[in-house]
């Protein structure tokens, strides 16, 4: 028994030290899984600090390319403006001298025009000319700078417009590179889950097997002292009766000889009865009968101790028998008792095995239910979590594109309302040379 308490022990302390082992695993598990996540989140945030870094850099260079190609293309146009200027004012000359040769051909055909009055005639139509040619230089000059304002405008216009696509393109990056990391993030915690009902489920079915190992051994160990036991009690009884056997002829001995005792002392007894009768036959009787009567009570005397002698011989041998069936008897007894009772044991010990069996299984079967419910109900709520982080992610994306698209709208409203009070039209249509085309 000290040595299956010992088993026992021994047992529960190798239960114990591999669910101290899996536990042990079971926080590795998870703090590299926690590690993992924080890595990812740490990634997360450094591409989405690099991406906005990027996109800042970007704009810079955005706002710098279209400042250069404002002022480009306002010398382009200021270039074009002095070019048609000099070639306007070119041909006011060409066409002032053209005019002043005809007129002058006109007055040298009527040569009885006075010289005064050619001279007079040449002055009002140079100062005709001239201020018709100055009014036109002005009208052009104004012209210009309507285009050159309405062309500064547009370009303020394609700007904004410009802006606003690259602000779009921007945000639809970082959106897109949100998503990603999140569905990346959401991949990472699918995977993390199967990893821990993979462990879970291993560590289950090697605490099970180990549990299941030990009940054999403990149920084998049973089993052998169980046979053991059986086999020093029939071993026992088997001695027991042989030294029965041994001690039989002895005691029939000494029960022969207490019936031996018996029958002398009851043949003293009838030898004092004999003498006590005889002498009062003897007194009662004639003395000339006292011969036959002493002869009549010898014989009677010696027929009753053969009589005597006789059923105690008999007794002696009924004693012999019946103490040998009786001791066949008594040990054929005690081994069939003994032989129910070791089959009694050994039965309640198989229903009590059984019993332990189903117990165990049973338990194993809970355990493993537990599991899956617990493996289930995890992934449920993972699920869930995933649904409202992409809801919520698919929320802040289109809040941010709505309230990006509205204050584009508010800029651009503004920005025509602005043009539409400085006496522009639409703007949208106009276009200008790339740099590429210069």
């Amino acid at each position: 028994m000290s040595g299956y308490k010992r088993m026992r022990r021994q047992h529960q302390k190798q239960l114990i030290a591999l669910e101290n082992r899996l536990k042990a695993e079971m926080d590795e598990l998870r703090l590299r899984l926690q590690k993992e996540v924080e890595t990812h989140a740490n990634n997360t945030y450094i591409e989405l600090e690099r991406l906005a870094k990027r996109h800042a850099v970007h704009t810079d260079k955005e706002i710098k390319a279209a400042t250069a190609e404002e002022k480009r293309i306002q010398q382009q146009i200021i270039a074009q403006q002095k070019k048609e200027l000099t070639t306007f004012l070119d041909n006011q000359k060409r066409e002032y001298r053209l005019c002043k040769e005809k007129i002058k051909e006109e007055m040298n055909e009527d040569p009885s025009t006075p010289k005064e009055e050619k001279q007079e005639r040449l002055s009002r139509h140079k100062e005709t000319v001239q201020h018709s040619q100055a009014d036109d230089e002005a009208h052009l000059l104004d012209q210009q700078r309507l285009v050159y304002d309405r062309s500064c405008r547009a370009m303020k216009r394609r700007t904004l417009v410009r802006r606003h696509e690259f602000e779009q393109e921007q945000m639809r990056e970082e959106l897109n590179k949100k998503k990603t990391q999140k569905e990346m993030e959401q991949a990472l915690m699918i995977r993390q889950d199967e990893s821990t009902q993979e462990l879970e489920r291993r560590q289950l079915q090697t605490l099970q097997r180990l549990r299941v190992e030990l009940i054999r051994l403990q149920h084998q160990t049973e089993l052998e002292n169980q046979e053991e036991y059986n086999g020093r009690r029939q071993r026992e009884l088997h001695r027991k009766h042989a030294l029965e056997q041994r001690q039989q002829p002895r005691n029939l001995k000494m029960l022969e000889m207490q019936i031996k005792k018996q029958f002398q002392d009851t043949c003293k007894v009838q030898t004092k009865q004999y003498k006590s009768l005889r002498n009062h036959q003897l007194e009662v009787s004639p003395k000339s009968e006292h011969k036959a009567i002493l002869k009549s009570l010898k014989e009677e005397q010696t027929r009753k101790l053969a009589v005597l002698a006789e059923q105690y011989e008999q007794s002696i041998n009924e004693m012999m028998a019946s103490q040998a069936m009786r001791l066949e008897e008594e040990q054929q007894g005690e081994c069939q008792a003994l032989k129910q009772q070791l089959q009694q044991e050994m039965e309640l010990l198989d229903a009590y095995q059984n019993k332990t069996k189903a117990q165990t299984e049973a338990q194993h079967e809970r355990e493993l239910q537990k599991l899956e419910q617990e493996v289930s109900l995890r992934r449920a709520h993972l699920e869930q979590k995933i649904e409202e982080e992409l809801a919520s992610l698919q929320k802040e994306r289109t809040e941010r594109i709505k309230h990006l698209f509205e204050r584009q709208e508010r800029e651009m409203d503004a920005f025509e309302t602005e043009s539409a009070k400085l006496g522009f039209g639409s703007l949208g249509s106009l276009d200008f040379p790339k740099e590429d085309d210069r």
